[in-house]
């Protein structure tokens, strides 16, 4: 199997309950996010995918979250806060909708909250 990574960064705040004290007021991150896809086959020119294909579809999605109080957006509520498990599974949920090629798939997203935290969702 082939896998292609790409790393993005969003800044956003938001407030988590019920986790750590310090959590549940209203803070930032700068987060980083590792996205990939994986499949089998190469094109005709040799490649999975076009890198600019995932990366365009990676910033439409960035911009739904970039400089945002992520409570607020309707894709986070009370059932799914956005914590960065949430916001891994948001992204590779929405790029897998997004990828036009055959037969490849996001394998796994990486949201780093900070420089040593970090929640990886793995697509099925």
């Amino acid at each position: 199997m082939f896998e292609l990574k790409v790393i993005t960064r969003f800044a956003a705040a938001h407030q988590l309950k019920m986790v750590a004290r310090q959590c549940e007021n209203l803070h930032g991150h700068n987060w980083k996010v590792e996205v990939c896809v994986g499949g089998e086959t190469l094109n005709e020119a040799g490649v999975l995918v076009d890198f600019g294909e995932i990366k365009t579809h990676v910033r439409a999605l960035m911009a739904q979250l970039d400089h945002k109080f992520l409570n607020e957006l309707e894709i986070f509520d009370d059932q799914c806060p956005p914590s960065s498990e949430n916001i891994a599974h948001f992204i590779g949920t929405r790029l897998q909708e997004m990828i036009s090629v055959p037969d490849v798939r996001v394998t796994r997203v990486t949201a780093w909250e900070s420089d040593d935290a970090c929640a990886t969702y793995i697509m099925n």
